[in-house]
């Protein structure tokens, strides 16, 4: 059984997370799960190479953006809003304004 990572809350570097939010694809994901969490891994490839979906998941879940928990054979992923908004208020409501203005 496969077992992912995750950053403690406190260790989550505002850097780390702009550069997660600078991918269009990565950006997809989270405004993706803003609406519908949690969600599978295969509904968010978007007709992509399963390893560069793995790419991108794992800078999500690096930069503390992503919980990934695996239920039998799915991978179930989830915002850490809760998490995100006590460190950056407003931080991740602000990114996803700009991002649906921009589309």
């Amino acid at each position: 059984m496969k077992h992912y990572e995750h950053p403690a809350a406190e260790t989550f570097e505002l850097t780390a997370i702009l550069h997660a939010l600078s991918d269009p694809y990565r950006l997809w994901i989270v405004q993706t799960l803003a609406q519908t969490q949690p969600l599978a891994c295969a509904p968010l490839q978007g007709g992509r190479p399963k390893s560069s979906v793995s790419h991108h998941f794992s800078v999500l879940r690096r930069a503390g953006l992503v919980w990934t928990e695996v239920v039998g054979t799915t991978h179930m992923n989830s915002l850490r809003t809760e998490e995100l908004e006590h460190l950056f208020p407003g931080l991740l409501a602000a990114v996803l304004r700009a991002a649906e203005r921009a589309q």
